[in-house]
């Protein structure tokens, strides 16, 4: 029936039902069981978003809960407790003056909310010349129009390049072409859009704590608002709360997803300062209100999970936790850095991507992708008779363990919670299938 009648993103499908599916049942912890028993180490968290592991008693409760109370309520017009408390929590925890909350649906969907936010801003102010975005090289935002605007792939939006409006793109870690861009621009820009630290989809491209510096500090010159895409890195992932705090930088805005429900529930929020929320007040007669929505924006079952989700993460100090496995990764991975077939190993936090030497679409260009089983880069994959990045995630797979590549790069982000045996399984299991395919590779087999 799956391959009757499923669509599945980023995945090949004619090569899909060429392969019998595998088909998750429950999670335990930091594991997937499939339909026949088998157990998988969780080693990208179920895309990025698994915080405290599957089946959480705290967080199943929270659900359960409110689940007596309601499932869903607008928010247009109405409002309810979780969602109330889910914004004032957020807005307690968000770096600098955040201080305000728009609930969506997923990270995409967030994003699209600090763009038109962002516009809607200037317009208001009486500049509405002010819509061209700066945004990184191998920039990735999502698939909605305005995320595949501001994170352009050639690669994957190619049809639809009449669709999107105008970005421009400056290199990543450069600082001087950050100013240089913005300089250009004048009173055109709109915002700069980063992803602090990791751009993950961009094949874990790292940038240092001074680059965000130096952003903000460009960006407050240039009189331009500074976008945060936190939706992967925040929530912990790079072992503080949000990847702004490494700056530290304050954003005018930021965008949540993934890990906000503890990977339990789709749920997004866009924070931004009282200063913007107010050029979007008036009288009625002027029309300022923010028109946008989504049915099921600040679902209620998925801010209990939010607050549930996020009253574990200090309870239990997982981010702490997240600091000395960060350590341990560092350690197991450094023999890994300096193997044959490996060409860089790039980690913040618990955010890890492994660089294969051999050649594959460029990773400044990539997103998740998948493929028949794990991943490839769509149609451009024709290119290579064997694809490294998945013969390693495939051959991972039959060990227990489910990793994904984005092209030449294998990723490891498990859950935060993960214990440190089944962290070190995954880092041996993914480094000895690397082995095992470059020696196949060396041997023509």
């Amino acid at each position: 029936m799956d391959h009757a009648h499923v669509w599945h993103p980023f995945t090949p499908m004619r090569q899909w039902r060429e392969a019998e599916p595998l088909i998750i049942e429950r999670g335990e912890g930091a594991y997937l069981i499939d339909a026949r028993g088998h157990r998988y180490i969780d080693g990208v968290s179920s895309l990025w978003c698994n915080v405290h592991g599957h089946a959480v008693p705290e967080i199943d409760a929270a659900i359960r809960a409110q689940l007596d109370r309601i499932a869903h309520s607008t928010m247009l017009g109405l409002t309810h407790e979780p969602g109330i408390e889910l914004a004032a929590k957020l807005c307690a925890i968000a770096p600098g003056s955040l201080s305000k909350v728009f609930y969506s649906d997923a990270g995409a969907t967030a994003t699209e909310v600090a763009f038109k936010m962002a516009v809607g801003y200037w317009h208001h102010r009486g500049e509405p010349e002010r819509h061209t975005f700066i945004a990184l090289d191998g920039a990735y935002h999502g698939d909605t129009v305005g995320a595949m605007s501001i994170g352009y792939s050639d690669l994957f939006h190619r049809p639809y390049r009449s669709m999107v409006f105008r970005t421009e793109f400056v290199p990543p870690g450069e600082a001087g072409a950050m100013a240089a861009k913005l300089d250009e621009l004048g009173g055109r820009c709109a915002g700069v859009t980063i992803e602090p630290m990791v751009q993950g989809a961009a094949g874990m491209v790292m940038h240092d704590a001074a680059y965000l510096r130096a952003v903000a500090t460009l960006c407050r010159e240039a009189g331009v608002l500074l976008i945060a895409d936190e939706v992967a890195t925040g929530f912990g992932r790079t072992g503080t709360m949000f990847a702004c705090e490494h700056g530290p930088i304050e954003p005018d805005l930021m965008c949540l997803g993934k890990g906000l429900s503890g990977g339990y529930l789709p749920l997004a929020a866009t924070l931004c300062t009282d200063e913007i929320a107010a050029a979007f007040e008036g009288e009625l007669h002027e029309f300022k209100t923010f028109y946008h929505g989504h049915t099921f924006t600040g679902n209620p079952l998925g801010c209990a999970a939010a607050l549930a989700s996020i009253a574990l993460l200090e309870k239990r100090d997982l981010i702490r936790e997240v600091r000395r496995k960060a350590k341990l990764l560092g350690e197991w991975l450094a023999p890994l850095a300096k193997s044959a077939g490996v060409k860089e190993v790039r980690q913040c936090g618990m955010m890890v991507g492994i660089e294969l030497c051999d050649q594959a679409p460029p990773a400044a260009h990539a997103a998740e992708a998948g493929g028949s089983a794990l991943g490839d880069f769509g149609e451009s994959a024709n290119r290579y008779a064997r694809r490294i990045g998945y013969e390693v995630c495939d051959m991972a797979r039959q060990r227990g363990v489910i990793i994904r590549p984005l092209g030449n790069v294998i990723v490891l982000m498990p859950p935060l919670a993960i214990n440190d045996a089944a962290l070190r399984t995954l880092v041996d299991v993914a480094a000895d299938c690397i082995a095992a395919v470059k020696d196949s590779r060396s041997s023509g087999r």
